[in-house]
């Protein structure tokens, strides 16, 4: 694949239905996407209107984006010690992978959740034994893919060797591979200054869960400094990574043809085609 051709999107709003964020994403110039399939900040998801459903898969077969992912909410905690929010956990999910297949999304991104009080490894067990109910409920076309967190205090996710643990103990093909998010994993301490650091994180990645792991790359700079432990998105060139090291990460060969979806703050209109702009250099220099 050459790097013209490298699918390309940002997080696009649903907001006057499903459909409008294919409409978004196309005048974007995107070829890939990512959305919330429903409102982030509440424990239902509902149904969308079959009208909206099939105008979603018209627009994006017409304009090729693809593939689609679907951002889970943020509320999800599959490692929550509260047994009643662990059960509304695993209910939104279900709902979440149903309204994925609905709209044909090809994966589903996953924050598996934080471990309070509680000891990693704990929380860690009962995420496995979370995502392998939802795995007997039934199957879906649609896959899970489980992001790297920042390491903030009770994360679960923040290193390549935990979530490579989890996708070998939930053994199950619902999961379809990993999220990376740059600004995540710099905060957690995976630096990209030189082509080792990067070479070091590709090693981890092929050796503990696979070469074709990472399903999609989350391109974002980060406010604060490597290993700070703190999620915080900047725009591409304007945080503590810079581009240099964003493309040497973005360009790696184990990385080099993973689709890139931009979470990169959204203050003015002029954000994302900023932003777009900048990551399409960056991929030209391969």
């Amino acid at each position: 694949m050459t790097a013209p051709t490298r699918r390309i999107g940002v997080h696009t709003s649903i907001s006057g239905g499903v459909h409008c964020s294919v409409e978004r994403a196309h005048e974007l110039g995107c070829t890939t996407m990512q959305i919330f399939s429903h409102n982030p900040r509440q424990w239902f998801a509902g149904r969308l209107q079959d009208t909206h459903i099939s105008r979603f898969r018209e627009l994006r077969e017409r304009y090729d984006v693809n593939p689609v992912f679907v951002h889970t909410s943020y509320l999800i905690n599959l490692a929550a010690t509260n047994p009643e929010v662990l059960e509304k956990s695993v209910s939104l999910l279900i709902q979440e992978l149903d309204l994925a297949d609905a709209l044909g999304a090809e994966y589903v991104v996953l924050h598996t959740g934080s471990a309070s009080q509680d000891t990693g490894d704990h929380a860690r067990q009962r995420a496995v034994g979370a995502l392998r109910q939802i795995a007997r409920v039934r199957q879906w076309k649609a896959q899970l893919l489980l992001e790297n967190t920042a390491g903030e205090r009770g994360d679960i996710s923040s290193r390549i060797a935990d979530i490579a643990a989890m996708i070998h103990a939930v053994d199950s093909p619902l999961i379809g591979g990993v999220c990376l998010d740059s600004c995540h994993a710099f905060a957690a301490g995976y630096g990209f200054s030189e082509e080792a650091e990067v070479d070091r994180l590709a090693d981890e990645v092929k050796r503990l869960i696979g070469p074709d792991a990472v399903r999609l790359i989350h391109l974002n700079d980060s406010k604060k400094g490597l290993g700070a432990g703190v999620d915080r998105h900047e725009h591409l060139g304007e945080g503590s990574i810079g581009i240099e090291a964003l493309t040497r990460l973005i360009c790696h060969p184990l990385f080099a043809d993973v689709p890139l979806v931009l979470e990169t703050p959204k203050k003015t209109e002029d954000d994302d085609p900023r932003n777009l702009a900048i990551a399409r250099k960056m991929i030209k220099k391969r």
